[in-house]
């Protein structure tokens, strides 16, 4: 074991873009657990869009990280000593955390990964930990789609999005697609067995949107706000459902920003707008697991995930999700499993 802690600490709130001086990475001695409390060293973190909202002073569903303080994240580690009886050293455990190579768990926010075979802990962690059971609730739950149904899912290939349209084509739903370059729209739409591909960048979004949804729009899972959440809320049949997953298009955005301007057709339509953050469902996540799991062992869903080596690239790293340049799952490998 090291006798040095690197850490990431939240030193400045962002405002717009994430800045190189937003976070520092210090060294540090390794924490001692506590009774009842266990040390783990990180393996993999997960870089996701929530990262951008516990930066800010902003109301959310759990507090901001306080200036100076670790930044938060979701991990993936090896426990290296413990005093705690049910989590014996060499365990795989997972859970809330930080960006840092070494630090304190406890039973209340970091739990046994158990044994994930045949699937091996990088992917089991970053399917299942966060997106898979995303993905899963947010669409099955809130979404609720019927066979035959038209689905529509913006940042498509992304985490959330690519799984989302996945397990929509396993319901029997038509599904649309929205991302930002030629190459993801390939990839949703010739591997992972979307019905349409619309590039946001290039493409006029109502215009293209309209001719792929000749029957209207029964649901919109939404991940990014804006714009498109506008042109597909003008095109939602009567009682449409809208997941509304994430809104990763104002979350940089240094002025307030508009309401959707076909928001009368919540009225009009009689629908049904519900924003979820995955932790609502987390008694059920068994159930996600062992249901995406058999999807993906008959290949019915596939994933694909972007690892950059190295705690020290978080900050450049996550930097990739704001501005799309990343295509499904996101996470840094400090040591493999």
């Amino acid at each position: 074991m090291s006798e040095v802690n690197r850490i990431w600490r939240l030193r400045k709130r962002p405002v717009g873009d994430i800045t190189d001086d937003v976070l520092s990475f210090e060294e540090e001695s390794i924490p001692e657990p506590s009774e009842g409390a266990f040390l783990f060293r990180l393996n993999y973190l997960s870089l996701d869009p929530t990262n951008r909202i516990w930066m800010s002073d902003m109301d959310q569903y759990m507090p901001p990280v306080e200036l100076d303080a670790p930044m938060r994240g979701v991990v993936c580690g090896t426990v290296v000593k413990s005093h705690h009886p049910d989590y014996a050293e060499g365990a795989i455990v997972s859970g809330l955390g930080v960006w840092a190579d070494y630090q304190i768990g406890t039973p209340q926010i970091v739990s046994p990964m158990g044994d994930t075979r045949p699937v091996a802990v990088v992917d089991a962690f970053s399917t299942f930990t966060i997106v898979g059971p995303t993905a899963y609730f947010g669409l099955l739950d809130i979404g609720e789609p019927k066979e035959g149904e038209t689905v529509v899912v913006s940042a498509a290939a992304g985490a959330v999005g690519s799984i989302v349209g996945q397990v929509a084509k396993i319901k029997g739903c038509r599904v649309v697609g929205l991302a930002g370059t030629n190459e993801k729209c390939a990839w949703i739409q010739d591997d992972l067995g979307f019905d349409v591909a619309i590039n946001y960048r290039t493409e006029d979004v109502p215009k293209t949107l309209t001719a792929a949804c000749p029957d209207g729009i029964d649901v919109y899972f939404d991940n990014v706000g804006g714009e498109i959440l506008d042109a597909c809320l003008k095109l939602m049949n009567f009682k449409g459902r809208i997941p509304t997953c994430g809104l990763i298009s104002q979350y940089n955005a240094t002025e307030p920003v508009p309401g959707p301007y076909n928001y009368a057709m919540i009225l009009m339509q009689r629908l049904r707008v519900e924003g979820f953050i995955v932790l609502d469902f987390a008694e059920r996540y068994p159930e996600a697991i062992a249901t995406l799991g058999q999807w993906m062992a008959e290949g019915k869903i596939k994933v694909r995930t972007e690892i950059v080596d190295g705690l020290e690239n978080a900050l450049q790293t996550v930097k990739k999700l704001y501005t799309g340049a990343n295509t499904g799952k996101l996470m840094i490998r400090v040591k493999d499993v």
